[in-house]
């Protein structure tokens, strides 16, 4: 086997070697477990930071194996992917070192880890898939590897949250499954092209294949939290907050909206998306999405399901940026993948922070807790200012683009959207910044950390600060080669300059 067919597989192996064999290890063997977890989370940073200079440098990455005949397993590095494995990777190395540390006293901590890795080895196999039977695996593996980690905790909470998970995510994996088969009986291989493999087909039912992207969208739209498929996302907030991070940020919700980008622009192709009339309404579903989660996350006074209900509507920017024909609007929803990521991962770290060192989990609890945890609040801070699209912060960098990218196609009415979008993004993150920073100490929390002890276990917030480092520094220098913007530049320019 070639360097370049071994590589991919080799990423996907640094995780699922690790998962393994932390399976088999003992609950007391707390310093192998940290070390085979940390060790497979960097050596898969190496890998993917080699893969990406490969493809630098022109190389080409590619692994075959066949599954049926007709059918292989394909493991292909295009910008796209790249862009997706590498926050996932990243991701996953800041998250291994935050679970470390919120799990430091838990039980069944081999199993948690165990299921942890597996399910970031499916998240890198979606990211890296090649044609569209791969990405089905993968997304069906990833929905058995995430559902033992929302049922963690064991409790009534987290086994209903975990029922109601697997009813929504195996009803859209089904409807997803249909829409593959038939795709493939109509259109032969499905391998990814950037100019989509339907385009310049002409021998194909128009009203067949918007069947089908129907069916594709709404198996994805699970995932992806698309109203009204999102019911399980608040739900599922009874996980524990690595666990929580890891759905939002990384693996699940971002797979389903991985997915909606790869269905219109490498299986339809956006211009013959466009010719079958079906980006519009996707577009009108994402805008409606985008208002109804924020909407929803102003009434919730418990933390975790206002930054869930955030997500919900996070998330569609991505979709509305695949949805609007045109180079800007691309870069704003690709770009989003990347900066959606790193601030609400940072903000359920810092959720997570509250809950495990204050016994914070109310909105209405946290008056003052800036002053208590004074570094934590400020990556949530952060986080949140970028999440309204407060300018340096690389929330604003996707919001103007796709504000830019509205004007480009003509459709100004998704301007209100935006503008409403971030109103109301202002509305429920920033009564919560008053509360923690001007608002004088109240509650109980005051009496959970020694006088004179600031902040949490260093575990738990060097990930936050990491993160939201990274989202402050790719709006600062966004426009630096090789930064997430320049990426999303150049996957609009292979999809419209070609």
């Amino acid at each position: 086997m070639t360097w370049s067919a071994a590589l991919p597989l080799l990423i996907l192996a640094s995780s699922l070697v690790t998962g393994l064999v932390i399976f088999f290890l003992k609950e007391q063997s707390v310093l192998l477990r940290t070390v085979l977890n940390l060790s497979g989370a960097g050596i898969k940073l190496i890998l993917v930071g080699v893969l990406m200079w490969g493809v630098y440098q022109g190389q080409t990455f590619e692994a075959r194996l066949p599954l049926l005949p007709d059918i292989e397993l394909v493991l292909h590095a295009d910008a796209l992917s790249l862009l997706f494995v590498s926050l996932s990777t990243v991701l996953w190395f800041v998250t291994t070192v935050y679970a470390i540390g919120y799990l430091e006293h838990s039980p069944h901590r081999s199993r948690f880890f165990g299921f942890f890795s597996l399910c970031v080895t499916a998240t890198v196999g979606i990211a890296l898939a090649g044609n569209l039977i791969t990405f089905l695996i993968f997304y069906e593996l990833l929905t058995l590897a995430t559902y033992p980690l929302l049922m963690h905790r064991g409790t009534a909470d987290s086994r209903r949250a975990g029922r109601i998970y697997l009813t929504y995510t195996l009803a859209g994996g089904a409807l997803l499954l249909v829409g593959v088969v038939w795709l493939k009986s109509l259109a032969g291989p499905l391998d990814f092209t950037a100019t989509g493999i339907l385009a310049g087909r002409t021998d194909l039912n128009p009203d067949t294949l918007r069947w089908i992207f129907l069916l594709l969208i709404v198996g994805f739209g699970v995932k992806a939290a698309l109203v009204p498929l999102h019911g399980w996302l608040p739900i599922s907030m009874a996980a524990p907050a690595p666990v929580s991070a890891l759905l939002h940020a990384v693996a699940v919700v971002k797979a389903g909206a991985f997915g909606i980008t790869r269905v219109v622009y490498d299986v339809y192709g956006v211009e013959f998306s466009a010719s079958l009339g079906v980006l519009m309404p996707l577009a009108i579903v994402a805008s409606f999405t985008i208002v109804y989660g924020s909407v929803r996350a102003l009434f919730q006074d418990k933390l975790k399901p206002r930054l869930a209900y955030s997500t919900i509507s996070q998330v569609s920017y991505i979709i509305l940026g695949t949805a609007i024909v045109g180079p800007v609007a691309t870069i704003g929803g690709i770009v989003h993948l990347v900066h959606q990521g790193l601030m609400k991962i940072t903000l359920f770290f810092c959720a997570g922070n509250l809950a495990e060192t204050l016994g914070i989990h109310r909105v209405s609890e946290m008056n003052g807790v800036g002053r208590r945890l004074p570094k934590t609040m400020v990556a949530f801070t952060v986080a949140a200012l970028g999440m309204i699209g407060v300018p340096p912060i690389a929330g604003f960098i996707s919001k103007w683009y796709l504000g830019a990218g509205a004007l480009d196609a003509n459709l100004p009415w998704i301007l209100v959207i935006l503008a409403i979008s971030s109103a109301l993004n202002a509305a429920y993150f920033l009564p919560i910044l008053y509360r923690a920073w001007f608002m004088p100490a109240t509650g109980a929390w005051q009496e959970r950390l020694e006088p004179g002890r600031f902040e949490t276990h260093w575990m738990l917030l060097m990930p936050p600060l990491v993160t939201a480092a990274l989202a402050l520094l790719f709006g600062l220098f966004a426009n630096m080669d090789g930064s997430p913007l320049a990426w999303a530049r150049l996957i609009a320019e292979r999809e419209y300059l070609r």
